[in-house]
């Protein structure tokens, strides 16, 4: 399999849109967030923060599966925006998402949110 390859199917596998609401910009990944489909989502989030952006939303809605490389992607957002007085918000996570952060206790460092609406209105 060539990079190109992978690169491809890591792509079918997860899609990341990006639009800004507001102050914020919302990201939304969408599919499976793993090992292999990770830099998709790290990309984004990098970018808007390499711009200045103190305020993110990750739509969680169509997320269907994190594991701990997509789990320390968003971790690793939170600590660099943190830095510059910024946050990352988690809004409209499934349940098996939620589990995930759950287990770990990741929830506790992220300001999470039933829904999008929700995220984006807590200002």
């Amino acid at each position: 399999m060539t990079s190109g390859d992978a690169a491809g199917a890591a792509g079918e596998r997860l899609s990341v849109a990006v639009r800004s609401v507001g102050g914020s910009v919302v990201v939304a990944p969408a599919g499976e967030l793993d090992h292999d489909t990770a830099a998709l989502l790290r990309e984004p989030l990098e970018s808007a923060l390499d711009r200045g952006v103190d305020r993110l939303v990750v739509d969680c809605s169509e997320l269907l599966f994190c594991d701990s490389t997509g789990l320390n992607v968003l971790l690793a957002a939170r600590l660099r925006a943190q830095q510059t007085g910024g946050a990352v918000h988690l809004a409209a996570m499934r349940p098996a998402v939620a589990r995930v952060f759950e287990i770990t206790g990741a929830e506790t460092v992220f300001q999470v949110h039933g829904s999008l609406d929700e995220a984006l209105a807590d200002r």
